[in-house]
């Protein structure tokens, strides 16, 4: 757990900092609202179109944006107060929270649980979930594959424990996974998305009937509370943004392509089993959350209970 928290992520990603500060408006008297992202989705339309800025500039308002592997590197940069506002799945957030970060549930998307799986290569004698006991099988600790992971486990019959986990970003798991030194890989869209396109991996499970997999709008609790209108704008573009994107998927997969460095066609599969529509987080969603708190409390991977309804924003009312 400490390891997740450890500074050397937000070090690697020092540059981008300098880059994205650089790039920023130049107006000194510009507040500026530090934004957290990751390779994929509607993110990088907003910044690419320049949306956000144009929402936040009456405000008085400068974005910076900066990029990062996954969920719990960027809630690590929130946690050290090198982050405003992001986005991450399920898990980080729970993690994060445990580890005492700052963090406020500010907005959902809705659930999207073929948007994550478990994959094994085309060629792989494996069939069944109930078959990876004593397999090697690798995930990204601490994102919402970790828990997709613990349910479809528990559905087989089989404890956590039964398996062997190695924890590894997404570029190594691939790297392992098509070399076959791991047995099975659990992912999320859009590299689940290039691997079943690229070397036919087949899916032992996804999240369906297993796990919601919504993704979540966090904001550092100190500037939440501080800037209310600048988060609503926030949210405002990034509904927009999913408002064009889910009736222009294939437009959507070809202006996300070269900046993610991934074929349209990959990306088209992997859009359309995302799900969109910015929601306020309700009692049933906290419910949710609170129930994968549990479970990796129960199971040791978070050192204390945490109680989801303490990092709502301030104001929400369930």
């Amino acid at each position: 757990m400490t390891a997740l928290w450890t500074r050397r992520s937000l070090l690697a990603a020092a540059p981008a900092f300098a880059v994205t500060a650089a790039l920023g408006p130049a107006r000194a008297a510009t507040k500026t609202i530090r934004v957290g992202y990751q390779k994929y989705g509607t993110f990088l339309l907003l910044k690419a179109r320049g949306n956000l800025e144009r929402k936040l500039e009456p405000l008085g308002f400068g974005v910076t944006w900066t990029e990062f592997p996954g969920g719990p590197q960027l809630l690590e940069a929130l946690n050290v107060g090198a982050l405003d506002f992001g986005i991450t799945g399920e898990a980080p957030p729970i993690f994060a929270q445990a580890a005492g970060a700052p963090l406020v549930y500010v907005a959902n998307e809705p659930a999207a649980p073929l948007s994550e799986a478990i994959l094994v290569r085309k060629d792989s004698p494996l069939q069944s979930v109930a078959e990876l006991k004593g397999k090697k099988v690798g995930l990204n600790k601490g994102s919402n594959v970790h828990y997709l992971l613990v349910k479809a486990l528990e559905k087989a019959g089989l404890a956590y424990g039964d398996t062997q986990t190695v924890f590894l970003t997404p570029s190594d798991a691939r790297a392992a996974f098509e070399h076959g030194d791991i047995d099975a890989w659990v992912i999320w869209d859009p590299f689940q998305a290039a691997a079943e396109i690229a070397v036919e991996a087949r899916q032992l499970a996804n999240g369906e009937g297993l796990v919601a997999n919504r993704q979540f709008y966090l904001g550092e609790r100190s500037f939440t509370e501080a800037n209310p209108a600048a988060i609503d704008a926030v949210l405002a573009a990034i509904n927009e943004i999913d408002q064009w994107a889910k009736d222009h998927v294939d437009e959507a997969a070809k202006e996300l392509a070269p900046a993610v460095g991934i074929p349209a066609p990959v990306l088209k599969l992997a859009l359309g089993r995302q799900s969109w529509n910015v929601q306020p987080i309700t009692a049933e969603t906290v419910a949710a959350q609170q129930q994968i708190a549990d479970t990796f409390h129960k199971l040791g991977l978070i050192p204390k209970a945490i109680k989801i309804a303490d990092a709502l924003r301030p104001g929400v009312t369930l």
